[in-house]
């Protein structure tokens, strides 16, 4: 049997590897991936003690400097206040405001890596027998929710397979189409028809392996009830069917269609890896039957029957909220959720009313819609993919006795390796050090949900589910939609209700990252959006629990929230203002390189080079503006309740065009740099000057690497010079057509 597997696998690799016309696959073509470890820092010649104690050692030389540093500007205070020097006073105290709030930055980076690396050294993963259990008992059902609007159908096709082939027993998978269901022709019908069939296409490609693997596993279990079974016999018939299985996987991985860095993450990932891992149990079933190991017990072999069957048994489908009236129309994410959420565990006819297409409930045959309940929900947007094994890992965690009051297990996306573009590498650079910062979040009990991919307890959703009313319409409201970050504010509410919330630590899921300036803006604003409409929740949250709890947790969430206003706001401050004396403190600058000594280790460890240090700080000098813009409407929503428009990232090919505003600001502050040098060089300002110089030439290299000078002229020229035509050919219609105003599109000129 060993040999037939081998054999089988020399067989199907040309065929794996060759497409139809001879030529190597793209996606198996391009250089090896950067191998996904359960964790970047479990690798071989890095020790998290190591780490640890080089994070204490730079958190005592952050401290020392800090108390140093606050020890001279208290001096120049108080001589301020004896000499009377209120604008001298007053330039002091904002520097000490700038100085804490940078500081308060890097201590929680230090602290959380210090955390994170503690859980690294006191993590013990499930092992496959204890993962086994799921498979031998009626596993905890669980719905995976794919939210999408105007998608590209191969990026969705990817992350469907990705929930369709977990390894989990009871699992179902649905589309949630947010395009509008009366779009017309072109691109929008063609985007929604698209997903539409998606279901349909990878459910019937499933159903063949599932039916095979079905019928191995009956034919078992019809033998293990009519008499004692033989164990080595077994083993070798167990050893067939993984290598059929690994076969599956080969064939797989030779059609796919797609020859970017997603598409070779995705072949290696779900189809090349699981191949490996099923021609290496085979052979190690093979050897067991030999002698050469012990043979598995026979309830090993029903598990592995029952693993393998359960890897390709799936219900596929898709759901449209917008179809019907009585269900939420506002266009976020988190209401595509809660629409289907809400559904769940019934059934529902459709009914047409005076409004329209209604969906209502029923108990008769005359219901159309059956929505199974589930225990579990893992929501996953569009652009991610799951390891195979994230979905049985998280939920065995979950249902740990000592874990019932967890309601949200995660694991914090990575970054897709080797992207071919600079933004998206250095985007994905930032993306990698948060996935640090959040595993260290869970060590102070103050975890965040990530939304683009979670697991959740059903129970634990309903438990904070509040009912409004939308046009007339009672709208359940499972997560919140307040903001634009709705998975941050729903983090409180169920921390408010006493359930908890845990980052699993490996790396079990892979997310996008924008390729361009312009998906990244959109992005990144929607990220700066609404971090302070949560803090009054949050702290009427922590005021309810014990003092010192609420003084580590409250210390870590509190930054998370405000961190992005309150660092995109001291660097046009620290810009503005000279400050010259207190540059020339030598200590500011010892509180923050520890923080960027640890910050360029974390980077390099994780595969990137240590000039992309410096790529990360031009890319978040770039985003000031973006950012502030995002904490502007933060303020402006709390002032007014306006809910702010939930912008979706584009996830297309080619490149998103970056509105002309935010391009005009950026080589404004550039520019501004620059004149302030000058002005400062003159007046002997040195240390501002450096300052200023420095952060000009950040900017400008943000601008090339970035933006692109030529395409940033592109952008500006289309929308300032195109609005200018719009305006004429406007104003040459109304003189055209004084009664009947402007005519629609495609009118006669």
């Amino acid at each position: 049997m060993r040999q037939l597997v081998r054999e089988q696998h020399l067989r199907d690799t040309p065929a794996r590897a060759e497409t139809d016309n001879g030529t190597t696959h793209p996606a198996l073509r391009a250089k090896p991936l950067r191998a996904r470890s359960k964790d970047i820092y479990l690798r071989d010649g890095i020790s998290p003690r190591r780490e640890i104690r080089l994070s204490q050692l730079g958190l005592a030389v952050t401290v020392i400097a800090t108390a140093l540093l606050f020890r001279e500007l208290g001096a120049d205070i108080a001589g301020g206040l004896s000499a009377a020097r209120p604008f001298h006073l007053a330039e002091q105290a904002v520097f000490g405001l700038i100085a804490v709030c940078v500081i308060y930055g890097n201590v929680v980076y230090q602290c959380t890596r210090i955390g994170y690396m503690r859980r690294l050294l006191s993590h013990v993963p499930a092992t496959p027998k204890q993962l086994d259990r799921l498979f031998l008992k009626k596993a905890p059902t669980l719905t995976v929710l794919i939210p999408s609007y105007k998608e590209d159908p191969e990026v969705v096709r990817r992350t469907l397979l990705s929930a369709a082939l977990q390894q989990y027993p009871e699992k179902r998978v649905v589309l949630l189409i947010d395009d509008p269901p009366d779009s017309g022709e072109g691109r929008d019908r063609f985007l929604r028809e698209s997903a539409q069939q998606l279901p349909f296409e990878i459910q019937g490609l499933m159903d063949g392996a599932a039916r095979e693997f079905g019928a191995l596993l009956q034919g078992f279990l019809d033998r293990q009830h009519a008499a004692p079974l033989d164990v080595a016999a077994e083993s070798l018939a167990l050893a067939s069917a993984h290598a059929d299985a690994a076969r599956w996987f080969q064939q797989q991985a030779a059609a796919h269609r797609g020859d970017g860095h997603s598409d070779a993450l995705f072949v290696q990932q779900m189809f090349l890896e699981s191949s490996r891992e099923h021609l290496a149990r085979a052979e190690d079933l093979e050897g067991a039957a030999r002698g050469e190991a012990p043979c598995p017990a026979e309830w090993e072999l029903l598990a592995d029957y029952r693993r393998l069957a359960a890897r390709f048994h799936v219900t596929l489908t898709s759901f449209q909220r917008k179809k019907y009236v009585n269900l939420s129309q506002e266009a976020n994410k988190a209401m595509n959720l809660n629409s289907y959420i809400g559904l769940l565990g019934g059934r529902y006819k459709e009914t047409i009313g005076d409004a329209g297409c209604l969906l209502q409930s029923s108990t008769g045959e005359e219901a159309t819609l059956d929505v199974p309940a589930s225990d579990y929900i893992i929501t996953l947007d569009a652009d991610s993919i799951l390891a195979p094994d994230y979905a049985v890992r998280l939920i065995e965690f979950a249902e740990r006795p000592a874990n019932r009051r967890v309601a949200v297990v995660q694991t914090p996306y990575s970054a897709e390796p080797d992207p071919p573009g600079l933004v998206e590498r250095v985007a994905g650079a930032t993306t990698d050090m948060q996935y640090l910062i959040h595993q260290g979040f869970t060590h102070f009990n103050a975890t965040f949900w990530v939304g683009a991919n979670a697991l959740l307890r059903t129970a634990a959703l309903r438990d904070i589910c509040v009912v409004e009313e939308e046009r007339g319409f009672p709208v359940l409201r499972f997560i919140q939609d307040r903001t634009v970050i709705e998975d941050t504010e729903s983090s409180v509410d169920l921390a408010a209700k006493g359930w908890t919330l845990h980052n699993y630590p490996e790396r079990l899921s892979h997310s996008a990252t924008p390729p361009d300036f312009g998906s990244l803006l959109i992005q990144r604003g929607r990220w700066a959006n609404g971090g302070l409409i949560i803090v009054p929740k949050l702290i009427r949250h922590l005021l309810q629990g014990r003092f010192l709890a609420t003084i580590r947790e409250g210390f870590f969430r509190l930054h998370y929230l405000v961190s992005i206003a309150l660092v995109n706001i001291t660097v046009p401050v620290m810009l503005l203002c000279p400050f010259e004396r207190s540059l020339h403190n030598l200590w500011f600058p010892l509180t923050c390189l520890p923080y960027y000594l640890l910050y360029g280790r974390d980077l390099m460890q994780a595969g990137y080079h240590v000039g992309d240090l410096f790529r990360v700080y031009a890319m978040n000098l770039m985003l000031v503006p973006v950012n502030l813009s995002g904490v502007l409407k933060s303020v402006w929503q709390a002032v007014t309740n306006e809910k702010s428009a939930f912008r979706r990232t584009p996830k297309i090919a080619g490149r998103t065009t970056a509105p002309a505003g935010y391009i005009l600001v950026i080589y404004g502050m550039a520019a501004y740099c620059f004149v302030g040098f000058l002005f400062d060089a003159l007046a002997l300002r040195l240390a501002h000057a450096a300052f200023g110089l420095i952060n000009g030439l950040f900017l400008c290299y943000a601008i090339r690497a970035f933006i692109g000078f030529r395409e940033s002229w592109q952008d500006i020229s289309a929308q300032l010079f195109g609005w200018r035509r719009n305006r004429a050919a406007a104003s040459v219609l109304r003189l055209r057509f004084p009664a009947r105003g402007i005519p629609p599109a495609g009118a006669e000129d």
